[in-house]
């Protein structure tokens, strides 16, 4: 597929990846060329696909850095995953001035639940300004999710990877695999099997979904994997990634994550004008012992049970009460 420099407009307030190119992630002549051979009756879904995909064109926003952005407040946000923040750098680094856009390496975060592996990704997509495409694999009960599903099976669908390149905006989209070490590979269709060819740039350029059954250019996709467990990933999938252990945040970097976490709520929220602009040292201290997917909950209940009564600072009693059973990152309301 090709791609092309398209007149940059002065960058807005703020936008720190302005859009430099236009990719065409399809080729017009291949569809219309299905939707020919394509029966009278029938293949409604089809049908509607490739006049869809007709309407919509094949060119797409293809994000390339005119300067590598500050990414200092990602870093202070993210204080336990600096090895991925570097990598991510080196990449912007390597667009930066180029005529090629933005590529990054498929990343594997890899750690244990709760540290933030998520919220990284979600981080990195705004930073990008690409959006996000979850693909949640715990709760995934067939391959086809990633890869779509033939046409001829009743009720199929083109997969994730189809809809965020042809639906979407964007030639370049973050798409993160959750959880990809919770797939349950079945005999019929491994869950992951998509992923041999979408993972190497080279196979990737010539993706073909199979509902659709037309090359689409997957080759600028910025994946990101979250995994708690590297053994139950195959080997050939682990050898595609740059893999970062990403370890739980120490006490000091729990408390720069929580008071992140609550400027950024207070300033976020017209209430948070009648809070005091900083958290307190015993509020931080208290946060600190919790796993950072659980701070925002605690924080969110924290400012409603003080503005209940009526103070303006979070105190350690309108916390929630942590639940015995679940240790110390589970609440009891």
């Amino acid at each position: 597929m090709e791609s092309r420099s398209l007149v940059t407009q002065p960058t807005p307030p703020g936008l720190k990846l302005p859009i430099a190119q236009i990719r065409s992630v399809f080729r017009p002549h291949d569809v219309e060329r299905k939707l020919a051979k394509l029966p009278a009756r029938d293949h409604e879904a089809l049908r509607a696909t490739y006049e869809r995909m007709l309407e919509r064109g094949p060119d797409r926003f293809q994000v390339q850095p005119s300067g590598i952005p500050d990414m200092g407040d990602l870093y202070a946000e993210l204080p336990n995953f600096l090895d991925a923040l570097d990598d991510v750098k080196r990449h912007l680094a390597l667009s930066h001035d180029s005529g090629d856009g933005l590529e990054v390496t498929p990343m594997l975060l890899l750690g244990p639940p709760g540290i933030g592996k998520t919220h990284f990704a979600r981080r990195l997509a705004d930073l990008l300004g690409t959006g996000m495409n979850l693909v949640p694999m715990s709760s995934m009960t067939a391959g086809w999710l990633l890869s779509g599903a033939s046409s001829q099976w009743k009720g199929s669908r083109p997969g994730k990877v189809f809809e965020a390149l042809v639906d979407g905006q964007y030639a370049n989209p973050v798409i993160v695999v959750d959880e990809i070490d919770k797939a349950a590979a079945e005999a019929q269709y491994d869950p992951l099997g998509a992923l041999y060819g979408l993972l190497e740039h080279d196979t990737a350029g010539v993706f073909v979904d199979e509902f659709a059954e037309v090359a689409i250019d997957a080759s600028q996709v910025v994946w990101i994997m979250t995994a708690n467990d590297e053994r139950a990933i195959p080997e050939p999938i682990l050898n595609r990634m740059n893999v970062f252990e990403i370890e739980a945040p120490t006490r000091e970097q729990a408390r720069l994550i929580a008071r992140n976490l609550y400027v950024g709520l207070r300033s976020d929220h017209g209430w948070g004008a009648r809070f005091e602009p900083e958290p307190s040292d015993e509020l931080l201290e208290l946060l600190s012992e919790l796993a950072p997917r659980e701070m925002r909950r605690a924080l969110m209940t924290g400012f409603g049970n003080a503005r209940l009564a009526n103070r303006d600072r979070i105190a350690a009693e309108d916390l929630p009460r942590a639940g015995s059973a679940k240790g110390k990152i589970g609440f009891l309301q």
